[in-house]
């Protein structure tokens, strides 16, 4: 058994055992396989093996597509039979609304290259007979996926792991991780059998390696705490079961190949063929989270106690839409634990606080996740990124605020919302309100209707209507809350609004070594003291890894804000590369001061006639003149008794200012700015307003527009790209070129509909692209968008056709900032 190796992979089920393979497969031959039981004794063992493409997410529908894709190929390689049984996969729909979500999914299916078909009621009874349509609307039919043996899947991928020379281990349990120098030392004990249970045995052993990489499943709350973090990956109770033979079924299959994988999204359950019977997988309401404190060190390959009553409701919808199914006994049933995350997303990445420590955790549909997480997580580690844009499954999107309550309260309502119709402006309640800026109450009472972002409150529209329903104004079309959007994007450009932005990232970094420190990390100039300067820090491979606007205030002191989402993203990423730094550069202190600034953002034509009344000055008009404050600078000034560093930046592109200011004091300085504005209209908006807003701009938005899968070249960023100086990533920028250009497109879509962002671009019947932003223009009186597409189309004028339920729209390429391009209006002078 190897003592050394360059990667040590814990956790030996279908995430582990792809990890491994796709590791070797990179050329880190040298790689080790720890498990503490059989392969496949976790979760693997239990699951249904099902490989649904269907995901909202454009990067999980990627790794899902790369899965279904791999598997075909294992037995080839390995010799070993993945039991992959290619029967399609028919979701059906009850409802207009869940069609929407459909077609709003499958143009995301379309730009990723997914095949599928749309079937209707009658179609599907003439397919498949033996389900019930009456009731149907229709259904989106994948005919590549099914359902695969997961633990002949995973031993295929695990031969093919050893066939590329992996030492795979069984019988090991890890009890610590040590970091010593660049190294990591794993613990490790040998397992004994023993009156049938598995306990620690006196054997005890030291790996040392160069990376860790975990795929522990429902111990990751165990594996992550031995490095002192925490991660909400914590199992939740699934039951299904198997039926006796259905006599029916039996006739249908004399002449017909194998019965599609059925889902019912509006009964909340999946329906498969299993030996003439069916499996039933429901997600059902008031599932529990298990072993919240941890896994007992006594379970291995089990099952839950069950509480069949729970699933009942499921269970009598099965029997509507397969009404044969009625007649069937009961063959068998499973409660098994599966482990979820607060959103449902895995955490694929580097783990908070530590260097070369990754985490592949919070798989709750692994088997369909696994092969496509250990290729891009392989290359995540081997090449220093990977090909598509793994943000929104990064581990360090959970902040250090998230705690085992919270991933409590949130982990079972994603197992209840696995089907659930997935309204793009949905906002689930669980464990809300948590963070609040202190003038939630205010914005309450005014008819905020808010979202969360990294756990806070922010508002996403006011609506002044007392009973007004959010959740009923949720629609994949334009909602109800349409018309307040649209009302407070109307007053921002005509007269002025005023946004709350506490949720904002906020960093202070100084010290000696600061100023080169900045200067490595991002691609554009520092500003001068007293300015700003919208920036970037790449990746190794030279895409946006992070979008920063970083304020001067001194020589060597800088006050950086990013985006509200990426707090624990972002503070990683600096204290790391701090740390990577400070012997070289000098030091370099970074502190996260996000907990301590509230942020005001006031913009519109009468934004100045505001602030004039507030400040404080010997001549209040003069201090908010251009040459006194000009656009892109920063002063701190008082407005009345608070102290505030107003910053003349504006996300809608209009006249105006972020006034960061002491948490403390929030509350006072709303007041105040209320009061100064009521003779001017002073509109309290939402982010949905400023979000259509900054697309009549052509801003870009971190996590959407900008992200690890584009260079700040293809981004149409030129002009915050500084060519004459070093900085991470750049060489490997002028190496990618241009794969694709981000553009701005008004389109003539739909009188009830905007793009969401997720939308396939089209020209003639090519897809040339996809929507990154999408949404609707007060200015321009459509809709409009942001994304990429092919160079040689990104020029104005071009015409293109963008996807929106199912039918072509007209689109058209205009130049950037088609609204206000020359920026008079954001530089007016008063």
């Amino acid at each position: 058994m190897r003592t050394h190796a360059r990667a040590v992979v814990v956790g030996g089920g279908a995430v582990g055992a792809s990890i491994a393979y796709h590791m070797a497969k990179a050329g880190w031959t040298d790689t080790l396989l720890l498990e503490r039981d059989e392969l496949t004794a976790g979760s693997t063992w239990h699951a249904a093996g099902l490989l649904p493409y269907f995901n909202m997410s454009y990067a999980t529908t990627w790794i899902h597509d790369y899965s279904i894709k791999f598997y075909k190929t294992l037995e080839k390689e390995t010799g070993l039979n993945a039991g992959f049984s290619v029967v399609g996969n028919l979701r059906m729909a009850q409802s207009k609304a869940r069609m929407d979500e459909y077609m709003t999914y499958a143009t995301t299916a379309e730009s990723v290259g997914v095949p599928f078909e749309w079937l209707t009621p009658a179609q599907i009874k003439d397919r498949y007979p033996l389900v019930r349509t009456e009731d149907l609307e229709g259904a989106i039919f994948h005919p590549t996926d099914g359902y695969i043996n997961p633990a002949d899947v995973t031993q295929a991928m695990a031969k093919g792991a050893r066939q590329r020379g992996v030492e795979i281990i069984r019988k090991v349990q890890v009890d610590g991780f040590t970091r010593r120098g660049d190294e990591w030392v794993v613990h490790c004990r040998r397992m004994v059998e023993k009156g049938g249970n598995l306990i620690g045995g006196e054997e005890h052993f030291d790996i040392t390696c160069e990376h860790v990489i975990t795929a522990t499943g429902n111990h990751a709350q165990r594996t992550a705490a031995m490095i002192g973090c925490y991660i909400p990956a914590i199992p939740v109770e699934h039951q299904y079961i198997v039926t006796e033979p259905d006599p029916a079924l039996q006739e249908w299959r004399k002449t017909n190949g194998e019965h599609p994988v059925l889902r019912d999204a509006d009964a909340k359950w999946y329906v498969r063929e299993e030996r003439g019977g069916w499996i039933l997988g429901p997600y059902e309401r008031n599932a529990p989270v298990w072993a919240k404190f941890g896994v007992p060190d006594s379970f291995r390959a089990d099952l839950l106690p069950l509480d069949l009553e729970r699933i009942e409701e499921e269970y009598m919808s099965m029997i509507h839409r397969i009404p044969s199914s009625e007649d069937c006994g009961l063959k068998d049933d499973f409660n098994g634990p599966i482990c979820y995350t607060p959103d449902g997303n895995p955490l694929i990445g580097p783990a908070p606080g530590v260097d070369n420590f990754w985490f592949a955790e919070g798989f709750s549909f692994g088997i369909t996740a696994a092969g496509g997480a250990g290729h891009y997580l392989s290359q995540l580690i081997t090449e220093g990124e990977a090909e598509i844009d793994m943000w929104s499954l990064d581990p360090r999107r959970f902040g250090g605020w998230v705690n085992r309550e919270y991933a409590t309260k949130k982990n079972e309502e994603a197992y209840e919302h696995v089907y659930i119709l997935h309204h793009p402006d949905e906002e689930r309640p669980a464990a809300r309100p948590l963070r609040t800026a202190p003038c939630y109450d205010r914005m309450k009472e005014a008819g905020a209707q808010f979202g969360c972002v990294n756990g806070w409150e922010r508002p996403n529209y006011f609506a002044d209507h007392p009973d007004f329903d959010d959740h009923e104004a949720r629609s994949f079309r334009r909602g109800g809350w349409w018309q307040f959007a649209k009302a407070e994007a109307q007053a921002v450009r005509e007269s002025v609004g005023m946004f709350d932005a506490t949720a904002f990232t906020k960093h202070m970094v100084k010290g000696p070594g600061a100023t080169a420190f900045l200067d490595r990390l991002t691609c554009n100039k520092l500003p001068k003291v007293g300015r700003i300067n919208l920036t970037y820090a790449l990746s190794v491979k030279g895409t946006v890894r992070t979008e920063l606007t970083i304020v001067r205030l001194a020589e060597d002191e800088y006050y950086c804000v990013t985006a509200g989402a990426a707090q624990g993203y972002d503070h990683d990423y600096l204290v790391k590369q701090a740390a990577a730094m400070r012997d070289e550069l000098g030091w370099i202190e970074v502190q996260d001061v996000t907990t301590q600034y509230g942020v005001f953002a006031l913009a519109g034509p009468r934004a100045r006639d505001i602030l004039k009344k507030l400040i404080v000055a010997a001549d209040p008009a003069a201090e908010l003149v251009n040459k006194a404050f000009p656009w892109l600078s920063a002063r701190k000034i008082d407005l009345g008794m608070v102290p505030t560093l107003a910053i003349r930046v504006a996300y809608t592109g209009e006249l105006g200012w972020e006034l960061h200011h002491p948490i403390e004091m929030q509350n006072h300085l709303f007041d105040k700015i209320m009061e100064a504005g009521a003779e001017y209209g002073l509109k309290l908006c939402g982010a949905r307003a400023q979000n259509w807003l900054r697309q009549e701009k052509s801003y870009r938005a971190f996590g959407s527009d900008l992200g690890r899968d584009a260079t700040p070249l293809e981004a149409g960023l030129d002009r915050f790209v500084d060519m004459d100086k070093d900085y991470i990533g750049k060489q490997a920028m002028l190496d990618t070129g241009i794969r694709a250009k981000c553009v701005t497109v008004l389109i003539d879509g739909p009188e009830d509909a905007d793009p969401w962002g997720r939308e396939a671009v089209l020209s003639g019947d090519e897809v040339v692209g996809r929507l990154t932003s999408g949404g609707y223009s007060v200015h321009f009186g459509k809709s409009i968008g942001i994304g990429y597409v092919k160079p040689e189309l990104a020029e104005v004028g071009t015409k293109l056709k963008v996807r929106m339920f199912k039918e072509l729209w007209d689109a058209e390429v205009v130049e950037d900032s088609p609204y206000d391009p020359k920026n008079e209006t954001i530089r007016a002078n008063g």
